[in-house]
């Protein structure tokens, strides 16, 4: 069988290389060989359980963490192949995206189709696990996600789109504990979009040129030159929604000071930003599972001593 093409953007050596060829298209379409995408839509989720155990009223449940982490990854990887079938024309035309496995013709869209509705299953099957209301919550992310690839073709911030979709998990830790919303996870949600705003334009400084001749919007695009300026501000807003998510949810001196501490990585993301570095724009960008986890680190150490 003939060896199966690696995208340019894929991790240089993964577990995914040592899998069937026949597999390997499959998880190359899902991510699987690039998980800074599932841990980018899992650490909201983690945020918002022990937020929820902040208060001392409700342990941390490791339970849900691990629902929560399959869901991640599942939906990532459904999220991801739904996108591929949309913007497959867009991809053939982009040099580091000319390799996924159906610009490439890997895949036929009938087999991509197949394999996003079998992980939007399994991906229903853990949902299925919470609470009536935590279930409702997260049927609602459906219309965001299906909108986001779409996002591109006529808006300049279809990051914000991502930052909608990707944040979702903000809301579904606290519902699956309180079976109910609140100020708390509302201010994180909020805080989870302006950093998806801030992480996803990074990201995008790498493909500029082509989006350019291509005809699709970015954010990068958009902010051009002034895109440190408008980093400072949505990691500013992240930082600043964290806290009031802290204090709204009742969590000590000690959380608030993790918390400031944790969003000075963001800090060192605006000073080390090149948008003319693609390779700089990429190291920057995967830096931000560094962050999800010094954040997660600040509810966590509370949450658990109460």
């Amino acid at each position: 069988m003939t060896e199966p093409i690696k995208p340019a953007d894929s991790i240089a050596r993964s577990w995914v290389d040592s899998m069937p060829n026949g597999i390997q298209p499959y998880l190359r379409l899902a991510r699987a060989d690039r998980p800074i995408g599932t841990w980018l839509l899992l650490w909201p989720c983690w945020w918002s359980l022990t937020l929820a155990a902040l208060g001392g009223q409700h342990r941390l449940s490791f339970f849900y963490m691990l629902l929560f982490a399959i869901g991640a990854f599942v939906m990532r990887g459904a999220g991801c192949a739904y996108n591929d079938i949309v913007d497959a024309d867009f991809d053939a035309q982009v040099e580091r995206t000319k390799g996924r496995p159906l610009p490439s013709g890997q895949l036929s869209k009938k087999q991509a189709w197949a394999f996003t509705i079998l992980l939007a299953l399994i991906g229903l099957v853990v949902l299925l696990q919470f609470n009536l209301f935590t279930i409702v919550l997260g049927l609602g992310a459906i219309p965001v996600v299906a909108l986001y690839p779409f996002a591109k073709r006529f808006t300049n911030w279809p990051q914000a789109v991502l930052g909608l979709a990707f944040n979702w998990g903000a809301l579904m830790g606290w519902a699956a504990i309180h079976q109910s919303l609140h100020i708390a996870p509302l201010f994180l949600y909020l805080a989870g979009i302006c950093w998806t705003l801030g992480y996803d334009t990074i990201y995008a400084h790498q493909d500029k040129e082509d989006d350019a001749l291509i005809g699709v919007k970015s954010t990068a695009l958009h902010f051009g030159n002034k895109t440190r300026t408008w980093l400072t501000g949505f990691y500013l807003a992240t930082t600043i929604l964290l806290l009031l998510a802290t204090v709204f949810a009742q969590g000590g001196l000690l959380s608030i000071l993790l918390v400031t501490a944790a969003c000075l990585q963001l800090g060192w993301q605006v000073v080390k930003l090149d948008i003319h570095d693609p390779g700089r724009c990429l190291q920057l960008f995967r830096s931000n599972h560094i962050f999800g986890f010094l954040a997660f680190f600040a509810f966590v150490i509370p949450a658990l001593a109460k």
